[in-house]
């Protein structure tokens, strides 16, 4: 590069900060990444449900995550009863990051947290869930009553993030420990959590109960669905982070298997937006570091652990 195309290194910087400033910003609602909750995670009386060396440490550690999150949002829309009560019930369109930095609470909280935690985090997921009740018209046209806790929303919506976060984590981070059956059965144990009934324990599991609401018959597409993808694809993120946010969710589109884009009326880029993708997880784990506030917070809580003699063995390994 010559001097006169060589960008200044404090202007670079200041780039780079205020880029990574708006990153931390919408992934936590804070502009140091870390919001207060995670202090608790510091705390507590066990090493949690899953621990270093966890599978679900690997994949919701890693910075495939924020593909996954567009990838699950996208599925999740194709659910007429999980879209209702999005479209009934989510402030997206006011506060579209309120509803992102909450459900990546919940998924960090039982991830990195102690159990204790997990459950209380869960239980004021729950009871959220009690109060979102409405009706839909379900895939043939008929109406239907839905509720958040209904058994097979949960069941749809745990599906479709535990099959965005093992895919994205599959093509973008390094391998799983003990692979991908160990984190299907890992993350088991958060949907019992929250009440989801019969979540599968192996990557073939979830693939057929993700085929069975398909072959069903159950999931559909239609104006709503239609809204949700270009809010998706469009979100109100600040103009500097736009461009790497679009080849995510190209990449995103990518992942999906075809049935499901055509579904979702997208069609998967003629670039090699799988490799570009890529690249830009590695600038962004440049700018973040190589591990989260959250997982810092709950390594101090096992070293604090091990220091007093306490176990640190997981809670779901007992």
């Amino acid at each position: 590069m010559t001097s006169t195309t060589r960008r200044p290194k404090a202007q670079s910087s200041t780039v780079a900060a205020r880029w990574r400033s708006h990153l931390l910003s919408t992934l936590s609602g804070r502009d140091d990444g870390r919001p207060e909750w995670v202090d608790e995670m510091a705390l507590g009386e066990d090493v949690g449900f899953f621990g270093p060396g966890s599978a679900s440490w690997a994949v919701h550690g890693g910075m495939a995550t924020m593909v996954a999150g567009i990838r699950a949002l996208l599925m999740q829309t194709l659910h007429p009863g999980a879209m209702a009560g999005v479209h009934d019930w989510s402030r997206y369109r006011e506060d579209p990051l309120g509803r992102l930095t909450g459900t990546i609470r919940w998924l960090v909280t039982v991830t990195f947290g102690d159990s204790g935690l997990a459950r209380r985090e869960s239980g004021r997921v729950a009871r959220f869930h009690d109060r979102v009740r409405g009706e839909y018209l379900d895939a043939s046209g008929d109406p239907r009553p839905y509720s958040a806790g209904d058994p097979e929303l949960l069941s749809w919506v745990h599906l479709v993030f535990t099959d965005a976060f093992l895919a994205s984590h599959t093509l973008w981070d390094r391998p799983i420990p003990g692979g991908a059956d160990r984190y299907v059965d890992e993350w088991a144990v958060a949907a019992g959590l929250i009440g989801v009934p019969d979540a599968p324990h192996s990557a073939a599991e979830l693939q057929r109960q993700l085929d069975a609401f398909a072959d069903a018959g159950i999931l559909t597409s239609d104006e709503r669905v239609a809204e949700a993808v270009r809010f998706i694809r469009r979100p109100p993120l600040a103009k500097g982070m736009m461009p790497a946010y679009r080849i995510m969710f190209a990449g995103a589109v990518a992942s999906l298997p075809k049935r499901y884009r055509r579904m979702l009326g997208l069609r998967r880029s003629p670039l090699p937006v799988i490799w570009a993708t890529g690249r830009v997880l590695a600038i962004v784990r440049w700018f973040m570091g190589s591990s989260s506030s959250s997982e810092d917070a709950a390594m101090a809580r096992v070293r604090r652990l091990a220091a007093e003699g306490r176990a640190i063995e997981p809670v779901s390994a007992r």
